[in-house]
């Protein structure tokens, strides 16, 4: 079954040209909103750039690449977490022709080094000391690497180090200024240069195995996107979007294009810590989030339900069952009939609950949110239904790095919970006789840098990019992805299993989960391993005599064990016999991006995982006879 989108046609060679776009349309509305740390604390101060003012600002760092030497497709390397200054860099190198390299600031001085001359950076924007030193560390190896440009100042002691190697971003953005008072018009000629087939990105995929690979992402991905967004009518020019996820990934990338196509605000903070803390004084009417973070507010709120007693729990849950039912019945009569009306019973029993419990969840998001995306792995439906239900509206998507993030989406009110959406205009998928999803369109990559054979084993002569997940096609377009093609599970009884699937079903029921991988490839019977929420489990601890007790030994009681054992239950009771968990165990510690654990933006790499703890995988089987 094939499914074709509308192209999207008159679309610009870059982003670049619409950026200039965007600034002589609309120079004095506000374009991105800021945080300042207080002086002698207390909370951060947020401040504003209005188009015109962040086009100063671009222009300079633009120009003071091309005075540094930097040419059109050079590239021109980003290692920074999420911050205005990642947005004005990473228009200043497209400004200039350059193509930007992504490097997320967890990245340890090996990889970081191997990104660098794998992709042939010739500059570095390096956040601070701690960025800079990786660099330092490694200059010997980095031949091609001419300037390191460090975003805060204080890292540069005087403004200039090594021979003028290293370098403010202050000191760069005046050299530009310098260099445009005798060129005014390097900028303008320098875009109007652009190519759509020119490189504008390389972004190098976080692989479970061996070294990362370099997506190759020219100009035309970008400016597509950047259309295709504003066609589903999502966003509009007032609309306030909530800018946290990592820059360095696709998914943060994106949604920077369809940002400069709208027009509309960014409030950018890339300080996961902060994103409470931000929700009601940002007030985001928009903001794209990855699965992990919707389970940390739902586990977080039943915790603080369990925390005001028994009763105050019971309503919870009480609330929790309305919303789901609620969003479900609404959903399929929406889909039925095109009216999303439920009974009135039903309607009585949601309006009750949403001054109990929902009103105060979307307060909790600032009050003004009218929908999150949600993409880079699966939501657990029941979240989904959950949040649905309580007038927090999660539209999931897919893309991956290879097709520029965002193929599919969900479209407005319409949306399914469960499924990834349809389409983007432009977007044509395909499903193989394995169920595999093919995509092909103007987001899908050029290829992977310097690796012909690696490129030619996932996209096709024709265009059809092989993703590597496994889904379905509704007949009205929507797609529901069950699993990673190489994730699926045979059991040595010869049945496949979707460990995605049970791992979803049991984030929906269990609260105090972080992280859970279940485990049976050509074994006899599904194990699995869990990581709690640390905060959660802790108030468990409290209420239940283990009050001080550090995370491990919380985890390592009986009482724990028991409490886990009762959530494996309600799920085994609900899967086929040989899907159930028939062992597990819990972890000593939740899983993390610093151990290698999961990627930067949250997702399971379940081959590291397995080697981390093969010990308690061991544990679990033996004595069984294996296939």
């Amino acid at each position: 079954m094939t499914q074709t989108q509308p192209m999207i046609e008159n679309r610009p060679p870059s982003v670049a040209h619409l950026f200039l776009q965007r600034v002589e349309a609309t120079p004095d509305h506000e374009a991105y909103r800021y945080p300042v740390p207080a002086q002698g604390g207390g909370p951060d101060q947020w401040r504003s750039l209005n188009w015109s003012q962040a086009a100063q600002r671009v222009h300079a760092i633009a120009a003071g690449l091309m005075e540094l030497g930097v040419r059109p497709e050079e590239r021109v390397a980003i290692a920074s977490g999420t911050r205005v200054e990642w947005l004005l860099t990473d228009l200043g190198i497209l400004c200039a022709g350059a193509a930007t390299t992504t490097i997320y600031p967890s990245t340890n001085a090996d990889e970081s080094s191997f990104i660098l001359a794998d992709s042939g950076s010739r500059v570095l924007f390096a956040e601070d000391a701690g960025q800079l030193a990786k660099a330092r560390e490694r200059r010997a190896e980095l031949p091609e690497l001419a300037h390191v440009v460090v975003i805060d100042a204080s890292a540069v002691p005087g403004g200039t180090a090594d021979d003028g190697w290293v370098l403010s971003l202050e000191e760069l953005e005046r050299r530009g200024a310098t260099y445009l008072e005798t060129r005014p018009q390097a900028i303008k000629e320098t875009v109007a240069g652009i190519t759509a087939d020119q490189l504008a990105t390389l972004i190098y995929t976080s692989g479970t195995t061996g070294r990362p690979k370099g997506v190759r992402l020219p100009h035309d991905c970008w400016s597509y996107m950047a259309k295709a967004i504003a066609s589903t009518g999502l966003l509009g020019p007032e609309d306030v979007q909530y800018l946290w996820l990592p820059l360095a990934h696709v998914f943060g990338k994106v949604l920077t294009a369809g940002q400069i196509e709208i027009g509309h605000i960014t409030a950018v903070d890339g300080r996961v810590d902060k994103i409470i803390e931000n929700l009601p004084v940002v007030q985001p009417t928009y903001m794209a989030a990855v699965p992990r973070i919707f389970e940390k507010v739902y586990n977080g709120v039943a915790a603080k339900a369990r925390e005001g007693g028994a009763a105050k729990y019971r309503i919870f849950q009480w609330a929790a069952g309305i919303a789901r039912e609620y969003a479900k019945v609404s959903q399929e009569n929406r889909r039925a009939s095109g009216n999303p009306s439920v009974p009135f019973g039903l309607s009585v029993k949601h309006a009750v609950a949403d001054k109990l419990v929902y009103a105060k969840i979307r307060e909790a998001f600032g009050g003004r949110l009218r929908a999150c995306v949600s993409g880079s792995a699966a939501l657990a439906p029941e979240i989904g239904y959950f949040f649905s239900g309580a007038g927090i509206h999660i539209l999931e998507g897919y893309g991956l790095t290879e097709s520029s993030a965002a193929s599919f989406v969900n479209p407005g009110e319409a949306y399914r919970t469960g499924t990834v959406g349809k389409p983007l205009p432009g977007t044509e998928v395909r499903i193989a006789e394995d169920g595999e999803i093919l995509l092909r369109g103007p987001g899908i990559m050029q290829g992977y840098h310097g690796l012909p054979e690696k490129t030619e084993e996932v996209l096709e002569p024709d265009g059809w990019f092989h993703t590597g997940d496994i889904g379905e096609l509704s007949e009205d377009g929507f797609l529901r992805i069950t699993d990673r093609k190489k994730d699926l599970i045979k059991t040595s009884g010869g049945k496949y299993i979707s460990p995605a699937e049970v791992e979803g079903q049991f984030k929906a029921v269990c609260p105090f989960v972080s992280n859970v991988l279940v485990i049976g490839a050509n074994r006899n019977f599904c194990t699995a391993l869990i990581a709690l929420d640390e905060p959660t489990i802790e108030t468990w601890a409290k209420e239940h005599g283990q009050e001080g007790k550090p995370y491990a030994e919380v985890v390592a009681s009986e009482g724990a064990r028991e409490l886990i054992q009762g959530y494996v239950d309600r799920i085994n009771a609900d899967l086929q016999r040989w899907q159930t968990i028939k062992k597990f165990r819990l972890l000593p510690r939740d899983l993390t991006v610093e151990h290698g654990e999961l990627t930067p933006s949250l997702k399971l790499k379940r081959p590291v995982v397995e080697r981390e703890f093969q010990t308690l995988i061991d544990e679990m089987y033996e004595g069984t006879r294996e296939a």
